[in-house]
C-alpha cells in the first residue's frame, strides 16, 4: 500500500511550479510588517539601480574635465564643473548605490529567515502527519539531511528572486536606451548580442551543472545516512567488531561524494571562463568601436571612458544573472526533496465530519477486522473479540500471527480494509486521531527514549504535570527511589535512545510516563519480553497497578505476564485459533498449551543452569579460602 501523492501541486522538477509554491513565504499572509518590508526592500533596489547609472557618466565628465573638453556649462551645477568635484560626486555615487544595497539586504534579512523556519516548520509538521509506513521505509539520516539543504535553498531561491531578477532586466534596459540616445543603434546590437550569448552558454551550462549536483546531493545523504545509521547502532557495530567494515562504507560514499564534488567545482571553472569569453568579446568590439569614433572626433576621451565603464558596470549584474540562475537551479534542486515530501499525503487522515471521541468506559470491539500491509500478504484475516470495560485481554501466538499489528490499528497508524474497530461503539475511523491517542496509554517492548533528562521522557505523558505528580507517577512504577538516588536526580540525562539507562529502567520509565497520562485504555506491547526473569516479575507488578481499573489489551510473548487475563485470546496466521481462560485453554490442550509447555520447559532449563553456575561460583570460592 503506497503512500498518496497530491494529483495538485507544484512540480519540484518545475522552477516555475516551485516559485508560485513559494510565493506565499515571500508575501507573508498575516504579516504586514514584512510585506512592508519587501515593498521598502524593492523601492531602495530600484533606486540604487538608477543611481548606479549615475556613476558612469561622472567618470565621463571628470574624465573630458581633465582633458579639457567637458562642455557641461548649463547642464551641471556650478560646483560640479570641476575636475575634483566630479571625482568627488563620482566616488559619493557608488558609496551613496553601495549604502542603499545594504538597507535593501537589511530589510529582506527577516523576510528570508522568515520563509526559511515557516518551511522548515511546515515540512517537519508534516513528517509527524505521515504513516508508521512511511517512516519505516525511510532512513532518518537521509530525511533530516534533505530537510537540512532544502531549508538552505529556501533562503536562495526567496532572496535571488524577489530581490534581483526583475530590477537586473530593468538595468538591462535602461543601459540599452543609454547607449541607443548617446552611440546609436549599432552598440545596442552589440550589447543585445553580448547578453544573449552570454545568457544562453549560461543556462546551458548550468542545466550540465545540475545532474553532477543532483550527483553530489545523492551522495552526501548517503553518507550522512550511513554515518547516522552506524552511530545509532553503536554498541552493534562494537558487538561484532565492523568498526572497518562501516568505515569503508561511509568512505565509499564519501568516495562518491568526493568525485561529484569535484566535477561541481570543474565545471563551475568551466562556466565562469566560457561567461568571461563571451562578455570579453563584446567588450573588445564596442571599446574598438569607441576608440575608432575618437580617433574620428565623432566621441571624447571621455565617451570612451563612459563606454568602457557602462560594460564594466553592466558585467556585474550580467555576471549576477549567471550567478542567481545557477543559484535558483541548484537551490531548486536541493528543495525539490523537501517538496516531494510535503507531496506525499497522510496515509491516515481524519474525515471531515470527524468528531472528538466520547469516551464513557473505555470497551474495545474489533469486528471482522482484515487488515493487510501488502494486498499480496494478509495478516488480519477477519479477527472479531472484545474487551470489555476495566477488563484485560491478551492477544498471544507465535511469531508473525498479527499480536503487534492489532495495537497499530487501534492507535489507527493504518485503516482496515474492512470490518471495524470500535471504543465505546465508535468507529476509530470516525473520530479525531488527537481524541482517539489521548485515551490510549501504550508501554511497548522496546522503549526508546529522548536524548533528554529523566523528567522530560516521564513528563512527556503529560506536558502539564507538576514535580510532585512527576515524582508519584515514578514511585508508582517503581522507580523513584532509583532516580533519586541518583547525583542529578530528575536531571540525570539519558542518553541517546536512553542507551544510559538499563532496561528495566527505561522499561520503568515508560511505565511512569503512562501513569502520568493516565490513560482509561492501556495497551502492554510485549513489555517484559526482552527482560530477564527477575526484572521481568518487577516490571510485571507494576503493570498489574497500573492495569487496574482500565481497559487492558496486553500483547504477550511470555504466556506467565497473561495468565491471570480475564480472555486469552491465541492468534495463529492472523486468525483467531483459540481463546478463553489461562486454565480453559490448558484444558483444551492445543496450541496455547503446547506453547506453554514450552515456555514452562525453557524458563526450567534455564533456572536448572543458573542454579549450576551459582553452585559452581561457591566451589570455587570454598576450594580457594585454605589457600588464602
Amino acid at each position: 500500500m503506497a503512500q498518496k501523492k497530491k494529483t495538485v501541486s507544484a512540480d519540484s522538477g518545475n522552477p516555475l511550479g516551485t516559485l508560485v509554491n513559494l510565493w506565499p513565504y515571500m508575501w507573508p499572509s498575516g504579516r504586514p510588517d514584512l510585506k512592508a518590508r519587501v515593498i521598502w526592500a524593492t523601492v531602495f533596489l530600484f533606486v540604487a539601480k538608477f543611481v548606479l547609472l549615475a556613476v558612469p557618466y561622472f567618470f565621463k565628465w571628470a574624465t573630458d574635465a581633465l582633458n579639457g573638453k567637458l562642455d557641461m556649462a548649463g547642464v551641471l551645477p556650478a560646483l560640479l564643473l570641476g575636475a575634483v568635484a566630479l571625482v568627488i560626486a563620482y566616488n559619493l555615487t557608488r558609496l551613496i548605490q553601495l549604502g542603499l544595497n545594504q538597507l535593501r539586504d537589511s530589510l529582506f534579512a527577516s523576510v528570508g529567515q522568515h520563509a526559511v523556519r515557516q518551511l522548515a516548520y511546515k515540512t517537519f509538521v508534516h513528517m509527524h502527519q505521515l504513516s508508521l509506513r512511511f517512516h519505516l521505509e525511510r532512513k532518518t539520516g537521509g530525511l533530516s539531511r534533505i530537510i537540512e539543504r532544502g531549508t538552505k535553498g529556501i533562503e536562495t531561491i526567496v532572496r535571488f528572486t524577489i530581490l534581483n531578477s526583475v530590477p537586473t532586466l530593468v538595468e538591462f534596459l535602461l543601459t540599452a536606451i543609454i547607449f541607443w540616445y548617446s552611440y546609436g543603434v549599432s552598440y545596442v546590437l552589440v550589447t543585445a548580442v553580448t547578453v544573449w550569448a552570454y545568457i544562453w552558454f549560461t543556462v546551458k551550462a548550468s542545466d550540465w551543472r545540475i545532474a553532477i549536483r543532483r550527483s553530489m546531493n545523492a551522495s552526501d545523504t548517503e553518507a550522512n545516512t550511513k554515518a547516522i545509521d552506524s552511530l545509532l547502532n553503536f554498541e552493534t557495530v562494537k558487538y561484532f567488531g565492523n568498526e572497518e567494515m562501516e568505515a569503508k562504507r561511509f568512505d565509499a560514499s564519501m568516495a562518491r561524494y568526493e568525485k561529484s564534488a569535484t566535477q561541481v567545482w570543474t565545471s563551475l571553472g568551466w562556466l565562469n571562463f566560457g561567461q568571461g569569453v563571451i562578455f570579453g568579446l563584446g567588450t573588445t568590439v564596442m571599446m574598438v568601436m569607441s576608440a575608432l569614433a575618437v580617433q574620428r572626433g565623432e566621441q571624447t576621451i571621455g565617451d570612451f571612458v563612459f563606454v568602457n565603464a557602462l560594460l564594466i558596470q553592466l558585467s556585474v549584474p550580467l555576471n549576477f544573472i549567471g550567478f542567481v540562475y545557477r543559484e535558483i537551479r541548484q537551490g531548486l534542486t536541493d528543495i525539490e526533496q523537501m517538496f516531494e515530501l510535503l507531496e506525499v499525503e497522510a496515509e491516515v487522515v481524519d474525515r471531515p465530519d470527524a468528531r472528538p471521541l466520547a469516551i464513557e468506559n473505555g470497551r474495545i470491539t474489533f469486528r471482522d477486522v482484515h487488515f493487510a500491509y501488502d494486498p499480496e500478504r494478509p495478516i488480519l484475516k477477519g479477527v472479531s473479540f472484545e474487551v470489555p470495560a476495566g477488563k484485560t485481554v491478551a492477544i498471544v501466538g507465535p511469531s508473525g500471527a498479527g499480536k503487534s499489528t492489532i495495537s497499530r490499528l487501534l492507535y489507527r497508524f493504518y485503516d482496515i480494509q474492512s470490518g471495524a474497530i470500535e471504543i465505546d461503539g465508535q468507529d476509530v475511523r470516525n473520530v479525531t486521531q488527537t481524541s482517539l491517542r489521548a485515551v490510549i496509554g501504550m508501554v511497548p517492548q522496546d522503549t526508546v527514549l529522548f536524548n533528554d533528562t529523566i523528567a522530560y521522557n516521564i513528563r512527556y505523558g503529560r506536558l502539564t504535570a507538576t514535580d510532585d505528580e512527576l515524582l508519584a507517577a515514578a514511585d508508582v512504577a517503581q522507580i523513584g527511589h532509583f532516580i533519586t538516588s541518583l547525583p542529578d536526580g530528575f536531571k540525570t540525562m539519558v542518553g541517546e535512545r536512553g542507551l544510559k539507562l538499563s532496561g528495566g529502567e527505561k522499561q520503568r520509565v515508560a511505565i511512569a510516563r503512562t501513569i502520568l497520562k493516565a490513560p482509561p485504555i492501556l495497551i502492554l506491547d510485549e513489555a517484559t519480553s526482552a527482560l530477564d526473569t527477575t526484572t521481568e516479575q518487577e516490571i510485571q507488578a507494576a503493570l498489574d497497578v497500573v492495569s487496574k481499573n482500565r481497559t487492558t489489551l496486553v500483547i504477550a510473548h511470555r504466556l506467565s505476564t497473561v495468565i491471570n487475563a480475564d480472555e486469552i485470546i491465541v492468534l495463529r496466521a492472523g486468525e483467531i485459533a483459540e481463546r478463553g481462560t489461562h486454565a480453559a485453554l490448558l484444558e483444551q490442550n492445543g496450541l496455547y498449551a503446547s506453547m506453554w509447555n514450552r515456555q514452562r520447559e525453557a524458563t526450567q532449563a534455564e533456572e536448572n543452569l543458573r542454579k549450576v553456575r551459582e553452585s559452581d561460583d561457591l566451589g570455587v570460592v570454598v576450594r580457594k579460602e585454605p589457600a588464602v
